[in-house]
């Protein structure tokens, strides 16, 4: 049985909040609902939206840091991976390979600054945030970008590498992308390897 129980916000500062404001800034968020990747979800025939893939990102962040004990600040981590692909609400998602990828951050910055001056955003430092997983050198910030590249492979592997396949992604550009992670997490590394091996048996990734 509910019962009552004293009010959650601070009433001194209520006075000063309008509810509009945030539910307003609550819609902008729900836009990265609109924005499809180039990855498909497993057993079904769409794509992944871009915040499917952030949800998926914090969960695995959450879960690989728990299970390797990894020393790292979870909240951060958590907070760096709900804000990673919020420019893309107005930049759209730019595929690995595309060659317009090296810009795709100026656009996705612009968002962000955006977001960040909205009526309703209550996150103070979302922009420092995002600054941090885009071009910051913290443990977090490093598995972070590991496990970026991890799940679309992973989606990839269990989706007869569709996306590869449309895109006629070679095995080369593959290991270039992953290269990084031999550094950061050998382990998961060497299962990439691994599996980019059985992608190329499988026909998946061009061979070369």
């Amino acid at each position: 049985m509910l019962t009552s129980s004293k009010p959650l916000s601070n009433q001194t500062l209520v006075s000063g909040i309008d509810v509009n404001d945030i539910t307003h800034f609550l819609l902008e968020l729900d836009a990265l609902k609109r924005v499809n990747r180039r990855s498909y979800v497993t057993h079904t025939t769409r794509r992944e939206n871009s915040a499917e893939h952030s949800w998926h990102l914090a969960m695995a962040c959450w879960s690989i840091a728990e299970m390797f004990e990894l020393d790292v600040d979870h909240e951060k981590l958590l907070k760096m991976a709900l804000v990673h692909d919020l420019g893309e609400i107005d930049a759209g998602d730019t595929f690995l390979f595309a060659s317009s990828r090296h810009a795709a951050h100026i656009e996705e910055r612009a968002g962000i600054a955006r977001l960040q001056a909205e009526r309703g955003n209550g996150i103070a430092n979302l922009a420092e945030i995002w600054e941090e997983q885009e071009t910051g050198s913290s443990k977090e910030t490093q598995l972070l970008r590991v496990v970026d590249r991890l799940l679309p492979f992973l989606l990839n592997l269990n989706t007869e590498g569709k996306t590869w396949a449309e895109s006629e992604v070679k095995r080369s550009q593959v290991a270039a992308a992953l290269a990084f992670i031999e550094g950061s997490f050998p382990t998961i590394h060497d299962w990439l390897t691994e599996n980019i091996a059985y992608a190329v048996q499988q026909g998946w990734l061009i061979d070369s």
